[in-house]
């Protein structure tokens, strides 16, 4: 197959995607671990290594839903519809996070509300993506260029799983982000959260990938078919590895070698979805050629994204070097 414009606008949706739950990963994590830290300077510290990125954070998600109604507008017109639900139940989630943010800072009294409501938001949106997620995986079903399937296709016991593997998986990216960015009290409790975390993230991997293969004959070619599995089987072996790189950066250091190996974790079973589908956009009816925009569409917005990523880019590399290093205490972002 040539690698045309639809191939590029795929590229550059499936970075999008990848790139906010590598970023907003580790701060809605931060939400789920926020009601297992005491009120005080603590919980202050976990909102100050997050307030003063997470907005930026979710550009990429603006990015990847723009992108792809703009250059797969019949892929969006089917899996709206499909995901309407969950995807509704995330953004009123994202919402809430963001007030809560905003609003902690405001008040003493009703501090322990707004608190709540930021893992509350978190925890949301977090299984709502999860779910959405594992909906998609399990396939939709289209009838001719329309959504076929019912209101509720998207909860199963699959989309479940998923929703629950994303809770576990983004709370260890918050565990080792304040691993990273903490120190003292905060540091020691947080890294015992990710001893926890780092197995059950490997369960719940495990459990998924076991299922996936039989929700769909193409996806078990892809993974157990001879010779495709020599390649495939690269992934799992790399998510070993990544899993040992995490644990020895528990044991011995430095302090942002967990938080790299959670992340690198979370690219590979990014790339274990895209060996499973692909190039369907959306499994197992529509391939990327039949979803695309006409070429002049495609050719027309393409110089528009060659100039705005690399702004995207450098003002997100900007953020994050001007507020490296350890969180303090006490203080708000503003």
């Amino acid at each position: 197959m040539d690698f045309g414009l639809p191939q590029i606008w795929a590229a550059i949706i499936a970075s999008a995607v990848l790139a906010y739950v590598l970023l907003d990963g580790f701060d809605l994590g931060v939400g789920l671990l926020f009601l297992t830290t005491p009120k005080g300077p603590e919980r202050d510290a976990m909102m100050n290594s997050v307030a003063p990125v997470w907005d930026g954070n979710e550009t990429w998600l603006v990015l990847g839903g723009g992108g792809l109604f703009a250059a797969f507008p019949l892929a969006y017109s089917i899996v709206m519809p499909a995901l309407y639900a969950p995807i509704m139940v995330m953004l009123l989630g994202l919402v809430l996070r963001g007030v809560a943010i905003e609003f902690r800072w405001r008040t003493k009294r009703a501090q322990f509300v707004w608190d709540c409501a930021f893992f509350g938001g978190s925890a949301v949106a977090t299984l709502a993506q999860g779910i959405a997620l594992g909906a998609l995986v399990q396939g939709i079903v289209v009838s001719g260029r329309a959504y076929g399937g019912g209101w509720f296709d998207w909860l199963t016991p699959f989309s479940l799983l998923t929703g629950v593997a994303l809770l576990i998986g983004y709370s260890l990216l918050g565990a080792t982000w304040l691993y990273y960015k903490s120190h003292g009290p905060l540091q020691h409790r947080v890294r015992a959260q990710a001893r926890f975390l780092g197995p059950c993230l490997l369960l719940a991997i495990a459990a998924v990938s076991l299922w996936t293969p039989f929700l769909n004959s193409l996806y078990f070619s892809r993974w157990f078919a001879w010779p495709a599995m020599l390649f495939s089987f690269i992934v799992p072996l790399l998510v070993i590895v990544a899993a040992w790189q995490f644990w020895q950066g528990l044991n011995s250091g430095p302090d942002a070698k967990p938080f790299l190996a959670a992340e690198a974790v979370f690219v590979l079973c990014f790339v274990g979805i895209g060996i499973s589908f692909y190039p369907f956009i959306v499994p197992p009816s529509l391939t990327i050629l039949q979803a695309a925009a006409p070429p002049e569409s495609l050719n027309f917005m393409l110089p528009g994204v060659v100039v705005l990523l690399p702004i995207i880019l450098i003002y997100t590399a900007f953020a994050y070097w001007v507020f490296r290093g350890k969180v303090g205490t006490g203080e708000s972002h503003h």
